[in-house]
C-alpha cells in the first residue's frame, strides 16, 4: 500500500510577499509623527522577502533600523546620496558642496537649526539637513548659487546634489540583490519618494503624505504613518 501524503505535499504553496521598499519618517513612524513605531517591528523581521528601507536620514540610522528590525542591511541612505547593497556601500555625490552652502548660511546670520551637537548633520556623507523652523528663501538662493537643490522631506530641508535619489538607490540595491523592481511594493510620505514611486510595481502613500507623493502613489491610504504601513502588509503578504 502506497504511504499516505501528507497534507503539505499536496497542498498549493503560499505566494511569496513582495520585496519592499519603505521610507522612514512619516511612514515608519508613530502617529504623532515622530519615533518608530514598534509594531512594524515583528512584520517586517518576517517578511520573507528583501525589505529596503529608503529614507532621507544620514546613513548611519537605517543601517542600525535594520540591526533592530533583524533585517538583512538594503539601504538608501540621504535621499539616494548614500546606497548600501549589503556588501558594498556607493556614494553618489559629496558633502562638500553642500558644507560650503550651510557655511554661507551661517556666515549670513542663520542657523542649521540642530544646537552644538547636530547629531542630524554629523555623520552625513552627501548633503546637509537645515531644520524647518530656520528661513527657507536664503538657503535656497545660496544653494541655487551652488547648482544644488533643496527639497523639503516634510521633517528637515535637505541641501544636496541635484542628480542623486532615492529611486536611482533603489535600481541599484535591485541590481545587485537581483530583485524585479515590478514586484516591489513601496510606500512613502514625502516629494523625494515620488523618485522610488516612479521604479516599482506598486507604490503608496500613506495618508499623511505631502502633495507630490499623493499625486505619484498608485493608492493613498486612508491611515497615516505606521498605520497606513501596516495596513499595506497586510494586504500585500
Amino acid at each position: 500500500m502506497p504511504p499516505s501524503s501528507s497534507p503539505s505535499s499536496s497542498s498549493p504553496s503560499s505566494p511569496s510577499p513582495p520585496p519592499l521598499v519603505l521610507d522612514i519618517d512619516g511612514t515608519l513612524t508613530r502617529p504623532e509623527g515622530w519615533g518608530i513605531d514598534p509594531r512594524i517591528f515583528d512584520p517586517l523581521r518576517e517578511w520573507d522577502a528583501p525589505v529596503i528601507l529608503a529614507t532621507g536620514k544620514a546613513f548611519p540610522y537605517p543601517i542600525a533600523l535594520c540591526h533592530f528590525i533583524g533585517v538583512p542591511e538594503l539601504v538608501v541612505a540621504e535621499n539616494g546620496g548614500v546606497v548600501y547593497t549589503g556588501e558594498d556601500a556607493f556614494f553618489t555625490a559629496d558633502r562638500d558642496a553642500p558644507q560650503a552652502v550651510a557655511e554661507q548660511y551661517r556666515a549670513a546670520g542663520y542657523d542649521l537649526g540642530w544646537g552644538d551637537g547636530d547629531t542630524i548633520n554629523r555623520w552625513r556623507e552627501t548633503e546637509i539637513a537645515v531644520s524647518r523652523d530656520q528661513p527657507l528663501d536664503p538657503l535656497e538662493a545660496f544653494a541655487a548659487d551652488a547648482e544644488l537643490e533643496v527639497i523639503d522631506t516634510g521633517y528637515a530641508y535637505h541641501v544636496k546634489d541635484a542628480a542623486p535619489n532615492k529611486g536611482d538607490g533603489v535600481e541599484v540595491i535591485a541590481e545587485h540583490v537581483g530583485i524585479d523592481l515590478a514586484d516591489c511594493v513601496a510606500v512613502g510620505d514625502s516629494i523625494n519618494d515620488v523618485s522610488t514611486f516612479e521604479v516599482v510595481g506598486r507604490s503608496f502613500a500613506v495618508s499623511n503624505a505631502d502633495e507630490e507623493a499623493r499625486a505619484a502613489a498608485d493608492e493613498v491610504l486612508d491611515a497615516a504613518h505606521a498605520d497606513g504601513t501596516l495596513s499595506v502588509l497586510e494586504r500585500v503578504r
